[in-house]
């Protein structure tokens, strides 16, 4: 007997300008499962929740619900039915309170006068629910990226949500947060709310799904109970070969010291002192909330120093700003590529050339031929996948996105390079690019500093780790040691 489907995509086609997105998907979600997506950044799973939600029509094909047929959904209609889904890009508005953010298009009141009471009452029930603290009156920009995820997720429940997407829904949470999320889902499921979960942390598939679905390259792949697979093979099944090896094997010979840091305080933290050598990768570690970003943000020239010194071969920098440490050959792959890694609406080969336009031109005229030369080593380097370098970076996958910002900094010829997060949201193919990329760079000399919470990711990356904790420096670890 065929279970009980809650929605049904049957032969769906999206094509884009030289690019074929979904090929012939045909895929259906049962009543009350969590069933995963997986599969490497391009292989389509954004362009089908994004069929699913209304943000985009497909090509080709229908979409049924509970057996009504649909040639396309629109976001209100999605709505109608109880369709909710939550990006790994935000979507929310920083100079609103959260309770504005949760009710937004909703607002709680009487004719035209906004109740602000109750959607503060209402959106601290929720957080309640959730275990959370998050204040209702804050303003989201003031937030962290864990919180602003959590508020995320308190949007969707704030609607009588039936299905639920969630895209790399505990990228940026930590381990307590992430189990918090865990026992939210596990509700929603014993209330019959269908999920679509999409994660690169395959142990978390594992945890929670029902069945899970392979795509690569737009196609479908394979769907099968969580039972009757395994990581070896949903791997292979993604990437279309088999993948033994998770962290490259490192041969960097560690130089002079190229970035000295001695008691630097300011943006949250207090007193953090290190260095990094030329050929090291130099891991921070700790809790969200930490300090881990506000540091290497102030490293940046980003955010102000109170206090302390940042030394590069020796010489005191004075950073007032990200073109100062640009200047100065320091660069950083911030953790929220889309805001501040990459412009939007550029193409590939502008957000590459941006930090270098100075030195590929004479006077008020760009040297095309060296533009071109930079620009096609770097696409065909960190292998990113588009038609062409005329394509808009928000076109793009999150991975090649994000390769996209580790070119524009490796074109600029970076002496210390800092990576925040740098593989969230990423797939396993990707993943292992990025780690073998980082290992080349510090076998060309470069300092770098990556900023993770994932444990296993720094440990199988650092030559040392340092531990921050509230603000503070708490530890330094070597490699034999951990």
């Amino acid at each position: 007997m065929e279970e009980k489907y809650f929605l049904r995509m049957e032969h769906i086609v999206k094509r884009y300008p030289g690019v074929l997105a979904l090929n012939d998907v045909s895929l259906d979600f049962q009543q009350g499962e969590i069933h995963a997506l997986v599969g490497e950044n391009g292989a389509g799973k954004s362009t089908l929740v994004k069929i699913i939600s209304g943000a985009i029509s497909p090509t080709s094909g229908s979409i049924l619900i509970e057996g009504k047929r649909n040639e396309y959904m629109t976001p209100s209609l999605a709505q109608k039915y109880g369709i909710a889904i939550i990006y790994q890009e935000f979507n929310l508005v920083s100079s609103l309170s959260v309770a504005e953010n949760l009710f937004l298009g909703n607002f709680l009141g009487n004719g035209f006068i906004v109740d602000r009471k109750a959607m503060n009452q209402k959106a601290a029930e929720i957080f309640q629910e959730m275990q959370v603290s998050i204040d209702p009156e804050e303003k989201v920009g003031n937030l962290t990226t864990a919180y602003m995820q959590l508020v995320e997720i308190a949007k969707a429940m704030v609607k009588d949500v039936r299905f639920l997407i969630m895209d790399e829904p505990t990228a940026p949470l930590t381990t307590s947060e992430v189990e918090i999320l865990f026992s939210i889902i596990e509700r929603l499921r014993k209330k019959g709310v269908t999920i679509i979960y999409i994660s690169h942390r395959l142990n978390e598939i594992f945890q929670l799904a029902d069945r899970v679905t392979v795509m690569r390259d737009g196609n479908w792949i394979s769907t099968r109970s969580i039972q009757d697979t395994n990581r070896e093979i949903m791997i292979a099944e993604m990437v279309g070969r088999k993948v033994t090896e998770t962290y490259p094997e490192r041969h960097a010979q560690l130089g002079e010291k190229v970035l000295e840091v001695e008691g630097l305080s300011g943006n949250g933290v207090k007193d953090i002192s290190f260095d990094v050598r030329a050929g090291e990768v130099l891991g921070l570690a700790g809790l969200v909330g930490a300090g881990r970003t506000e540091t290497v943000r102030m490293l940046f020239g980003a955010d102000p120093i109170k206090s302390g010194r940042i030394l590069l071969h020796g010489k005191e920098l004075h950073l007032r700003s990200p073109k100062d440490a640009v200047a100065h050959k320091i660069a950083l792959v911030p953790e929220d590529r889309k805001l501040q890694g990459v412009v939007l609406g550029m193409s590939i080969q502008d957000n590459i050339t941006l930090p270098i336009i100075k030195r590929l031109s004479k006077g008020i005229v760009i040297s095309r031929k060296q533009e071109e030369q930079v620009i096609e080593s770097q696409i065909k380097n960190l292998k990113i996948k588009t038609p062409s370098k005329e394509q808009f970076v928000k076109n793009l996958s999150g991975g090649n996105q994000q390769k996209v910002v580790l070119a524009k900094w490796l074109a600029s010829g970076a002496e210390v390079l800092i990576f925040d997060e740098p593989t969230r949201g990423i797939d396993v193919g990707a993943k292992q690019e990025i780690y073998r990329l980082i290992n080349s760079l510090a076998e060309s000399g470069i300092a770098i500093i990556v900023v993770s919470s994932e444990m296993e990711e720094i440990m199988g990356m650092a030559d040392r780790i340092l531990v921050l904790c509230e603000g503070e420096m708490t530890g330094e670890i070597s490699k034999e040691e951990f």
